[in-house]
């Protein structure tokens, strides 16, 4: 194919027909997670209406989350870009619902189960993107030999900090939502209790292997663990462009393309024609090839660039005083630092029914919930508050 020609991929006749045909006969797919079946915590709570089904009750408190908001002003890849143009995590999440829901109405699945854990999946996310989480990842095991992930942490957001009451199903969806681990083909695993799932995460944070076994219980869960790699895919390379990272005219063309509007095009299209009808997702072994090639170049020159992780070297050391300060002064009880005026009193203003008083938690976890919490913004001018006078800063690069 020549490299400046663009080429959509379009479902086949056969499939097409197949999808008209059941659509008209009323014999669509019946793949969907049944709502009849949704467990929680508590199921004398939250019950289902024809009004506000199961999904939408999560859909809603997700939304409605406290930390939902700082979506906006978390790091997706590139910090330190003052860039309304480069993607936040907000950004990101609305376009894994959007891709995930375009495959879902196709394989006539729960559209919203799949809407709940694409918006939450990354609620969980520290400041400075995966950097950061590396960073908190690193002072928790040495504190406490426990692990931090941000999927794990999305999970605990929606469940223990603010115990929602959400569905097992969206939670398991956004626990084994891992982007970073593409498959040719995703098999549900289906999950009976909340027993079985807090044994899985409890594994999580002590060995962080465990978080890439995690295996999405519905179908829903693996449409949208594929629509959150395809979703950043391309994504990345048009935010590369706008930093001066990049150009996509660097990368290899192949089969699904090396622009964002082919790549989602193509891999929703053959995503769908190989599993319509099907009780797992599929790609042809040339797609997914193609997207683990395009993944693979994203990291050789987009993620692994100097300048895209060089201010990193100075985000380390910040984050490590300020851990080191919070936990002092909780384990102090110093009522006037931000871990209890901005962190303890914030979420307890939330009222929930709890096993135990929020600020009982472990210390070291509550201030991972905290520097989790934070939007890349808030913890810069926080870490101006706690130490003023450091020769610590971050130079943002502007429009001009």
């Amino acid at each position: 194919m020549p490299k400046n020609e663009l080429r959509y991929e379009r479902l086949s006749a056969e499939i097409e027909q197949k999808m008209n045909e059941d659509i008209g006969n009323n014999t669509l797919p019946a793949l969907s997670f049944d709502e009849d079946k949704v467990i929680r915590r508590n199921n004398a709570r939250d019950k289902a209406s024809i009004l506000r089904t199961a999904f939408i009750r999560d859909i809603d408190k997700i939304m409605h989350c406290p930390y939902y908001n700082r979506y906006a002003d978390k790091t997706q890849v590139f910090s330190f870009y003052k860039n309304d143009d480069i993607t936040r995590r907000g950004l990101h999440v609305q376009l894994v619902s959007r891709i995930a829901r375009t495959i879902g109405k196709a394989l006539n699945l729960n559209l919203d189960l799949i809407e709940a854990i694409a918006l939450g999946h990354d609620i969980g996310h520290t400041p400075f993107g995966h950097a950061g989480e590396e960073f908190l990842d690193e002072l928790l095991f040495s504190h406490t030999g426990r692990h931090f992930s941000h999927n794990i942490h999305s999970v605990r957001v929606l469940d223990k900090i603010f115990p929602y009451n959400i569905s097992l199903q969206t939670l398991n969806g956004i626990a084994a939502h891992d982007g970073e681990m593409e498959l040719c083909e995703y098999h549900p695993k289906p999950l009976d209790s909340f027993d079985e799932f807090d044994k899985q995460i409890e594994a999580c944070y002590i060995d962080k292997g465990n978080v890439r076994k995690l295996v999405p219980a519905t179908l829903e869960g693996c449409v949208m663990r594929i629509s959150d790699i395809i979703a950043y895919l391309g994504k990345d390379r048009q935010d590369a462009e706008k930093a001066n990272i990049v150009n996509n005219c660097g990368f290899e063309d192949g089969t699904i393309g090396v622009y964002n509007a082919q790549i989602i095009n193509n891999l929703i299209t053959n995503i769908v024609e190989n599993s319509y009808g099907k009780p797992y997702l599929k790609m042809d072994h040339e797609h997914f090839e193609a997207l683990k090639k395009a993944k693979s170049d994203n990291y050789s020159l987009i993620y692994k660039q100097e300048k895209v992780g060089e201010a990193y070297n100075t985000i380390k050391p910040m984050m490590t005083e300020m851990y080191e300060r919070l936990l002092e002064d909780l384990i102090k009880g110093d009522k006037s630092s931000p871990i209890f005026t901005h962190h303890i009193d914030y979420v307890n203003q939330a009222h929930y029914t709890r096993e135990m008083p929020y600020e009982e938690t472990e210390p070291n976890q509550i201030v991972v919930d905290y520097i989790a919490s934070m939007t890349d913004d808030y913890f810069v001018d926080l870490y101006a508050h706690l130490f003023p006078d450091s020769d610590k800063k971050i130079i943002y690069k502007g429009y001009f």
